[in-house]
């Protein structure tokens, strides 16, 4: 079996003396699918090599029903996993804010069915633990989680409290992948994490082209890719007489190369790259270049940063 997606959400591998896994949940336009990654895929999730909104094509795995009754895909020795894979258009598949319920809209009809949700942490109390009935102790912790349509309480249980007390902080952006919703004590709704359930630090995730789709006029792009060329520094004078650094260096991805010209802060930035330092360009724009050839050109709200290092 092959199937693509993007990741919505990952789960750390659990390792015994015999064997190791690690979970995805991915989705594409048909819904959501419960991924087991087993061996050395499990180092996949464990070393960052796979992340959140990444979109990745599974080859050769294998289908079984999980604890729930529901189908998953899992992943042995024999299957291939690839990461953004050049010839899918991470457009075609849904983000988590497209497969993501707003607070306001939960009702009746969402009592013990399973939600994604993205808010901000209004209050938080400190965790607590308790006995369970075999003796054993259990961890809760509750905290209220609001976005623009209303607020409502987050019961995290368990394991799921030492994930979440790192990152749930007053202000913090979160999202909570797989939580079930369930009725509280007043009659209202709360929202249960368990073990089932990914809890994370949320940013919108950002697009990056390929350097074949890039052209004159484009704005608000983002690209990766490789330099080729070390940049080469200039001081320019501007209609305003005021005299800025210029750093002019070029990038390539599997599809092709293109020339970079970072202004001001990020020309110091750039100043340091390496040949072979692989760099992301946010928020950038494309014009006319040298032989009439699309250019990216920084501005100030334009992010460079270097992803990997030559020889890491």
């Amino acid at each position: 079996v092959t199937v693509a997606g993007r990741v919505l959400a990952v789960f750390p591998a659990t390792s015994s003396e015999t064997t190791k896994f690690s979970s995805l949940l991915i989705a594409d336009g048909s819904g959501v699918l419960r991924v087991v990654m087993w061996h050395d895929k499990a180092e996949l999730v464990n070393s960052g090599a796979i992340r959140v909104g990444q979109i990745v094509r599974l080859v050769h795995g294998y289908t079984k029903e999980g604890r729930f009754g529901r189908v998953e895909l899992h992943m042995s020795d024999k299957g291939t996993v690839e990461v953004d894979p050049p010839d899918l258009d991470a457009k075609d598949y849904p983000t988590l804010v497209d497969l993501s319920t707003k607070i306001g809209a939960l009702s009746a009809s969402f009592r013990n069915k399973r939600v994604n949700l993205i808010g901000s942490v209004k209050d938080v109390l400190p965790a607590s633990s308790f006995k369970r009935q075999d003796s054993s102790t259990g961890r809760v912790m509750r905290f209220i989680l609001a976005d623009e349509t209303g607020e409502v309480p987050i019961v995290v249980w368990n394991r799921k409290v030492d994930e979440a007390e790192p990152i749930v902080r007053k202000g913090a952006k979160i999202c909570i992948v797989n939580a079930k919703v369930k009725k509280a004590l007043d009659g209202s709704f709360e929202i249960h994490v368990d073990s089932e359930t990914y809890i994370g630090p949320y940013a919108a995730s950002t697009i990056f082209l390929k350097i074949r789709e890039l052209g004159e006029g484009m704005d608000g792009v983002s690209v990766m890719g490789k330099v080729t060329v070390k940049p080469i520094i200039r001081e320019v004078k501007t209609s305003r007489n005021e005299t800025l650094r210029v750093a002019v260096f070029e990038i390539e991805d599997e599809t092709g190369r293109i020339w970079v010209s970072a202004w001001r802060k990020n020309a110091e930035i750039a100043a340091k790259l390496q040949l072979g330092d692989t760099v992301a360009i946010e928020n950038a724009y494309v014009k006319k270049g040298f032989g009439d050839q699309p250019e990216i050109s920084t501005r100030n709200a334009t992010i460079l940063k270097v992803i990997k290092s030559f020889g890491d």
